[in-house]
């Protein structure tokens, strides 16, 4: 079975991050320089990580309760070749609910995930193979 874990760590030992792009008005931007200049914080990432983690902290019985009422898996997803060959073997299939990261090892043909995933909900990060991206893309993700 699939195992869950609070975060993904890559081969090198550091913890996987996804980046995103913002748009901040001139004000807010000073403001976070400014910060940065006097010493509160180390770079701009280091203000905005604080910034989304003190508001998904503020907000924790709210996620918890969406992500029960929703089924989803917290933390990270790891799907691979040998566990869908399992389940294709038995003719079971899986329903795919995660809120963080879902990886679907390389080795995964997108004939196998369309056989054994019968639908794919990723609230964060899907990995896997842009031909099995493509072959679940009408699956839900």
């Amino acid at each position: 079975m699939p195992r869950t874990s609070a975060k993904s760590v890559t081969p090198a030992g550091k913890p996987q991050e996804e980046k995103i792009t913002i748009n901040l008005g001139c004000v807010d931007l000073g403001q976070i320089d400014l910060l940065v200049q006097e010493g509160f914080y180390a770079n701009r990432s280091d203000v905005i990580r604080t910034a989304i983690r003190n508001q998904l902290a503020l907000h924790s019985d709210a996620l918890r309760q969406a992500a029960a009422r929703k089924t989803l898996s917290l933390g990270v997803l790891h799907l691979s070749k040998a566990q869908l060959e399992a389940l294709h073997d038995a003719g079971k299939t899986i329903d795919v609910r995660v809120l963080g990261l879902a990886t679907i090892e390389p080795a995964v043909t997108p004939e196998l995930a369309l056989a054994t995933i019968s639908s794919l909900h990723v609230l964060g990060a899907l990995h896997a193979s842009p031909a099995v991206k493509a072959a679940l893309a009408r699956r839900g993700q």
